[in-house]
């Protein structure tokens, strides 16, 4: 068995008692255990700590992804409630006034996504004080990661976010906090060049993230959300397409199988349409639709999870080839001067491909006529939202876009009460 797993149990205990922190105190210390200090003096315990940032950010319905996925879900209409008894999901379809404070999936983002900033600190800290500088740079690529998408998880939901880690500490805007993750991304990029990442590293953690292209990946993301199209345009272009996913096992499943498409009890999709209304909607020849939704006739909840989360040990993408293609040609149709002929290109490349690195393929013929920008950047939305269904991106893209209000249930979220009634400075609610 892979020595990640043993070292996981070693950490577990501080693990899950650090999850059930509340989130406003934000302290994530552990002063009971003797060895928390010496966990950042080795490789061993540093490592240890770091494929813990994996277990939160996938690890069951507490997890950064199963709430990130569900928040934006229903925020956006892809999903319907199949059971109103839960009431987290409930408030998020109901959407407007009914999303407050209260909301445990919103709540639970908060905290785990601060945990998470919090152990990807010590981590790359720690990492940079370690003499095996291909090792450091593995930790730290692959502390950033995540840190890099706690810091893009908030930053999509909320319309401020801490400024750092601690009790009563001040909010910035949320673009602040999109460059943040590009700069300690900027940062990872720049251990790696200087110390290529060893084998070693990438033999002691979980198998399936590929830390360098993932980095690259997660800066073309976040440029594009900031408007930064030449960085967006170049971290794209400078990914070598490979499958970069998060793995499961019969302890730690897919968080979205096993509680949305086991019970067909919480959340299923709204329809075939992925909750785009009719002029944008997918073509019936998409072979997207059936790749991410299955239909059960004669059933109440007749459309059905696939795709990513169809199996307990179904591989979780940490971005997908057309994610990469979509953002290149967002890129060349919004920059000073558009190249609209290049950006139709690669859209065209997306509606076309059988299959790729996941399998996913739309088989769809290429658009002939040249679209203008308007009609253009209208077709890279939907095909956003169709390549990337169910991927936590669809209500920052609904906003860039300029959606109507009336496509979605909020803009953005309030912030968690506990963290209401123990910062000061928490920020206003936004009005939607």
């Amino acid at each position: 068995m892979k020595k990640y797993i043993s070292r996981i149990g070693q950490l577990g205990a501080i693990a899950v008692a650090m999850l059930v922190l509340p989130a406003c105190q934000k302290n994530f210390t552990n002063p009971n255990d003797a060895s928390n200090q010496v966990v950042f003096t080795t490789t061993r315990g540093v490592t240890g700590v770091a494929i813990g940032l994996q277990r939160n950010y996938t690890a069951g319905r507490a997890s950064s992804l199963f709430n990130k996925i569900t928040a934006d879900g229903f925020i956006t209409r892809q999903f319907f409630i199949v059971n109103r008894g839960n009431i987290p999901e409930d408030q998020l379809e109901r959407g407007g006034g009914f999303v407050d404070g209260t909301n445990t999936i919103l709540a639970g983002l908060w905290t785990s996504s601060n945990k998470i900033i919090f152990d990807a600190n010590n981590v790359i800290t720690a990492a940079n004080g370690l003499g095996d500088k291909n090792y450091a740079s593995g930790l730290i690529g692959y502390a950033t990661v995540f840190k890099a998408l706690a810091l893009g998880d908030m930053a999509m939901f909320w319309e401020q976010v801490p400024v750092g880690i601690g009790q009563n500490v001040g909010f910035k805007p949320r673009v602040e906090g999109f460059r943040e993750a590009i700069t300690v991304i900027d940062g990872a990029l720049a251990a790696i060049q200087a110390n290529p990442i060893s084998a070693g590293f990438n033999s002691n953690i979980p198998p399936g993230i590929d830390v360098l292209n993932t980095l690259r990946a997660l800066k073309a993301r976040y440029a594009l959300f900031v408007g930064d199209f030449t960085a967006a345009l170049a971290a794209a272009n400078s990914v070598v397409i490979a499958k970069s996913v998060f793995t499961f096992n019969g302890v730690n499943q897919n968080p979205i199988f096993e509680t949305a498409t086991a019970t067909n009890n919480v959340f299923q999709p709204i329809d075939s349409t992925m909750g785009l209304p009719a002029a944008i909607a997918p073509d019936l020849a998409d072979a997207r639709v059936p790749f991410y939704i299955s239909i059960v006739p004669g059933s109440a909840t007749r459309f059905r999870i696939r795709g990513f989360a169809q199996a307990g040990l179904t591989e979780w993408p940490l971005y997908l080839p057309g994610e990469l293609l979509l953002i290149r040609a967002e890129c060349l149709a919004r920059q000073a001067t558009p190249d609209l002929p290049g950006a139709q290109a690669l859209v065209n490349q997306v509606r076309t491909k059988t299959t790729d690195a996941l399998g996913l393929g739309a088989s769809l013929t290429a658009l002939t006529a040249q679209l203008n920008q308007a009609d253009l950047l209208t077709e890279i939305y939907r095909n956003r939202c169709i390549e990337l269904f169910m991927s936590g991106l669809k209500l920052e893209d609904m906003r860039r876009f300029n959606r109507p209000n009336s496509e979605r249930g909020r803009n953005l979220m309030p912030y968690p009460f506990r963290e209401r009634d123990n910062n000061p400075n928490t920020p206003a609610d936004p009005s939607f």
